[in-house]
């Protein structure tokens, strides 16, 4: 019953007038702005980072090591890399950096992906900012209006992220080779390329698309053994997105700032054999 003693009604985000005239803005007592304070301070440090990368256009390659924000290298401006993923199939009209030609992919994978989706939702634009923690806008369209709604490329921008895996992969394999380009050679940043391409295949494998793509759509899956088992691997995968998600971010951006230092003369790479 009303005593005509109730705070007023909060509006704006889900506090509307058919909602109980709670005066706080939330129940909580726990730093929950900890969540998103955090996640919003990693995603803008590898912002920052990348984006100066990418336009740096200088000390991305110091071989055997390609950058991965450079590869693969496909206009004639890119540095010489002998037997390296050096197309050059963009004439020299193009007289920007050659990573923005190939970061968009990468990019708009993540961009896309369901878990990056919630992280950055949260942390920068606080849609909503944490459970149980209404959103300060008055309004809602989901992903149905522009820009918003391009988010539904995220199963393109899967294949697109499969083949840089691939080309990452054949950089790896470049690493084993000295400076003259011989085999048997193994060094830090071997092992550097190693964990950052597995990562990169772990996150990308993860991904919800991929597991749709496995084992969506089927009615049975008795009767499609390798895709049930195929699922069921892809699905463990996915129940590890969001760590896999952090850890290739970091990782991709270690492997570019170790071939940054090799490239630009702060120190050699150590062999282990």
């Amino acid at each position: 019953m009303a005593t005509g003693t109730e705070p007023p009604i909060q509006r704006g985000g889900v506090r509307t007038g058919t909602r109980a005239a709670i005066g706080a803005a939330h129940l909580r007592t726990d730093r929950w702005w900890l969540a998103p304070a955090g996640t919003a301070a990693g995603l803008l440090a590898f912002i920052v980072y990348s984006t100066w990368r990418a336009f740096a256009n200088t000390d991305y390659y110091a071989a055997p090591y390609v950058s991965p924000f450079y590869s693969p290298c496909l206009a004639e401006n890119c540095a010489p890399m002998r037997d390296g993923p050096n197309l050059e199939i963009i004439g020299s009209w193009w007289g920007l950096s050659p990573a923005l030609i190939i970061l968009v992919f990468p990019l708009g994978f993540r961009l896309t992906c369901y878990y990056y989706r919630k992280a950055y939702y949260r942390g920068f634009w606080a849609s909503p900012p944490a459970c149980a923690v209404a959103e300060p806008h008055k309004k809602y369209s989901g992903e149905t209006r522009f820009p918003l709604i391009l988010q539904n490329l995220h199963r393109y921008f899967f294949y697109a992220a499969l083949l840089v895996a691939v080309i990452l992969t054949y950089d790896t394999v470049l690493t084993f080779r000295d400076e003259h380009y011989a085999w048997g050679h193994m060094g830090l940043g071997s092992l550097v390329f190693l964990v950052n391409v597995a990562l990169i295949w772990a996150y990308t494998l993860s991904c919800h698309s991929c597991r749709h793509i496995v084992g969506g759509r089927l009615k049975h899956f008795s009767k499609h053994p390798v895709r049930y088992r195929l699922w069921g691997w892809v699905g463990r995968l996915n129940a590890r997105h969001m760590q896999l998600a952090w850890a290739s971010l970091v990782s991709v951006g270690l492997a570019d700032f170790y071939v940054y230092l090799l490239a630009s003369g702060a120190f050699d790479d150590p062999r282990l054999f």
